[in-house]
């Protein structure tokens, strides 16, 4: 998603990505950074607790940590802004610049359509091969796409179950299966909310 503003003739272009990683977030904004530009100031949120922002020679405070401000503010999690400023001319001034910089995070965060995520499981599902074939196709009906499959003994299928629909899918699992599957939870993730 991208957004462009001017502020006093300096061109401030916005680029929000997803970023479940520190490493996407890097991955986004060494893709994002123009050397044509002025500056290149970032902000990401990863999960709860991995917050950081870059001012790129603005001077401290007044670009990246504005950016920070707005997504932590708007409630936005594993998403990664990057500013690219094209210096117009005129000096902006220390309130200007994290007006100019809060501000076209925030535009653009309005133009965004934000995904809600919630918390699920990592569930195995597994069944004998004689019926395998068969569930994939009333997973993927059902709106659990298995994610991996491992073809051993027995199919076991991963897939996604948001926490809420744990007892839900145990219960349709059994009945779709004659109960000739067993589900495992596993590891915890976040899935987008249905």
């Amino acid at each position: 998603m991208e957004h462009e503003t001017e502020v006093r003739r300096s061109r401030f272009l916005c680029a929000l990505g997803p970023a479940g990683s520190e490493e996407e977030a890097r991955a986004f904004i060494a893709a994002r950074r123009r050397a044509d530009a002025s500056h290149n100031c970032t902000a990401y949120v990863i999960g709860t607790r991995t917050r950081k922002a870059d001012d790129d020679g603005e001077p401290g405070g007044t670009a990246g940590t504005p950016m920070l401000d707005v997504l932590i503010r708007r409630g936005f999690a594993d998403v990664v802004a990057v500013v690219t400023r094209y210096f117009g001319g005129v000096l902006l001034g220390a309130g200007g610049l994290v007006r100019a910089y809060g501000g076209v995070v925030s535009e653009t965060l309005d133009r965004a359509s934000p995904i809600t995520m919630v918390p699920a499981r990592l569930v195995t599902v597994t069944i004998d091969h004689a019926h395998a074939g068969r569930l994939e196709n009333d997973l993927r009906a059902s709106g659990h796409p298995p994610r991996g499959v491992d073809y051993g003994n027995q199919v076991a299928f991963e897939v996604a179950v948001a926490e809420s629909g744990l007892p839900g899918f145990t219960d349709w699992l059994a009945t779709a299966t004659a109960g000739r599957a067993a589900a495992a939870p596993g590891a915890g993730l976040h899935v987008p909310a249905t």
